[in-house]
């Protein structure tokens, strides 16, 4: 069983991890990237920008997730549905991250930037995103768990 203090230290982490995450999310993908491209009249500089700051949402929900994840583990025994929807994004980020953005990066780097691949391949980042934001959002809406009435 876990105790009371510990279930409230546990609870007010994952909700301030969840919340920098989350946050991250929606400020520069739907405030910050729109504003870039809306403000700066070099299109390449604002992408640049733009995947600077995606890249570094991605490695802030990488590192959020695990512990997440790891904060979940201690305090279910099982799966339950907020381990799954984590994993979820952690896969979806990761996928993101590490086969999709460097795809991309190349193409930029050849300055394939007009072309259909890219817009295929930059079509499939959003939605990554999206669906880690949508994703995320659902965790923030829900009801946290009340680890205090957790038992062994």
């Amino acid at each position: 069983m876990i105790s009371p203090l510990a279930g409230q230290v546990v609870s007010a982490v994952e909700r301030i991890l969840l919340t920098l995450w989350v946050g991250s999310l929606w400020v520069v993908g739907f405030i910050v990237a729109p504003v870039l491209f809306a403000e700066l009249d070099d299109r390449a500089l604002a992408g640049s920008l733009a995947g600077v700051l995606f890249t570094l949402t991605g490695y802030l929900g990488l590192a959020c997730g695990g512990v997440l994840l790891l904060l979940n583990g201690l305090q279910y025994r099982g799966i339950n549905w907020r381990l799954i929807v984590i994993a979820c994004m952690l896969l979806v980020v990761v996928v993101g991250q590490f086969v999709v953005t460097p795809m991309v990066a190349e193409l930029r780097v050849q300055g394939l930037t007009d072309t259909p691949r890219f817009g295929q391949l930059h079509g499939i980042a959003s939605v990554l995103f999206l669906l880690t934001s949508v994703l995320g959002l659902a965790l923030v809406a829900a009801r946290q768990p009340d680890y205090r009435a957790l038992q062994d």
